[in-house]
């Protein structure tokens, strides 16, 4: 175990945003993938698409994930920056009023799709479809959000991802 808690803290921090990148990244090759919106007629008439409904399901957990490592990243960011994490409300405050959340709405937003998500074995394809068109169009809300935590963790905090392995493909995202 390291001496140094604070460098280990940092560290980890730093784990984090990488992570973000590479999350944020395939979630975006995943979308890529799709001609949206999709129609739930359409959806029904490929229900046997195997690599569609792949594509579908890695948007699904990629989307999940990238909030989840967003918002660790977020709770460990205030954490470290010597703010209350006491309740992730307030994080998500901190966070609003930095400008790197547009809205606290927006990120329960994004939160209650993803719960949905997990638990949702709808076989409606009009359903589906609309449940997967609102993921993609919450996914951008993620996706700017993850690139203004890596901005501002830079700036605030001097923590950049552990390793540049992803930064330029997660960079193209925002071209």
């Amino acid at each position: 175990m390291s001496q140094d808690v604070l460098s280990d803290q940092q560290r980890y921090l730093a784990q984090l945003l990488e992570a973000i990148q590479r999350c944020a990244w395939f979630l975006q090759q995943s979308r890529n993938k799709i001609n949206w919106p999709i129609e739930g007629e359409w959806l029904a008439e490929h229900k046997k698409d195997v690599t569609l409904f792949e594509t579908l399901a890695a948007i699904n957990e990629r989307f999940a994930k990238l909030q989840d490592s967003i918002a660790s990243a977020m709770r460990h960011s205030a954490l470290l920056a010597g703010e209350s994490t006491d309740s992730f409300l307030k994080v998500l405050a901190l966070f609003e009023k930095q400008g790197v959340v547009n809205a606290t709405s927006d990120w329960q937003r994004c939160r209650a799709i993803r719960n949905i998500t997990a638990h949702d074995y709808s076989t409606d394809y009009a359903q589906i479809a609309e449940h997967f068109n609102l993921l993609n169009e919450l996914a951008d809300i993620l996706l700017v959000t993850s690139q203004r935590l890596l901005a501002w963790s830079a700036e605030q905090l001097q923590i950049f991802p552990a390793s540049q392995d992803f930064t330029t493909k997660f960079d193209t995202i925002f071209l």
